[in-house]
């Protein structure tokens, strides 16, 4: 199949990408330009971890407040001010704010959760699933699970992003990462609620 100037352009515009990408991702699938997204996207998120490296110094703070009684602020850093200053990193500035206020993290990723708390759902779930009579290894799997259930509700990172549950935070990142062509992290957020301590 021939691939038109046409067709690149659509794929950029839909994309961002380069027009050599582009062009190489439709020949790849032979001019489906949906097939040709998937491509691109897959493999700019595979770029973007190799660039998670990186330093990000530069970034944005930004906050949400909802209702005048909920209010965050949180830090999200990429590597030049140029992508700080872009529409799409303000975008995902607000996004992770409006997450950390609606979803009520406490932490951005799961190994800032102290190991003393880890330890205490550990024994609450096991309790809770003391009465079962399943084989060891089978408890096992079912405890990990309902760990990692509790870093879903407690690490930004890992919750289900609340505008598209079907990805994660940590997946929104990292397509904008992919999308930037930089490293970007999530350093920190902070939640003040009107007459909490």
């Amino acid at each position: 199949m021939v691939i038109t100037a046409e067709l690149v352009k659509q794929l950029r515009d839909k994309t961002g990408a380069g027009m050599m990408e582009c062009k190489k991702a439709l020949s790849e699938t032979s001019g489906d330009l949906e097939k040709a997204v998937e491509t691109l996207r897959k493999s700019g998120i595979a770029k973007a971890e190799k660039r998670a490296d990186r330093a990000a110094s530069q970034g944005r703070v930004d906050s949400y407040i909802h209702d005048g009684r909920l209010g965050v602020l949180v830090e999200v850093n990429c590597e030049t001010d140029f992508v700080a200053r872009t529409d799409d990193f303000k975008g995902l500035c607000k996004d992770l704010a409006m997450q950390a206020a609606a979803a009520g993290a406490d932490y951005v990723r799961r190994e800032e959760v102290p190991a003393e708390r880890v330890a205490k759902e550990r024994e609450i779930f096991a309790a809770q699933m003391a009465g079962e009579s399943k084989p060891a290894n089978i408890m096992e799997k079912i405890l990990d699970g309902k760990v990692n259930k509790f870093y879903s509700e407690v690490c930004l990172l890992e919750q289900p992003f609340i505008k598209d549950d079907k990805k994660s935070v940590h997946e929104l990142v990292k397509e904008m990462a992919a999308k930037t062509g930089e490293n970007i992290v999530v350093r920190r957020f902070v939640r003040f609620r009107l007459g909490a301590e």
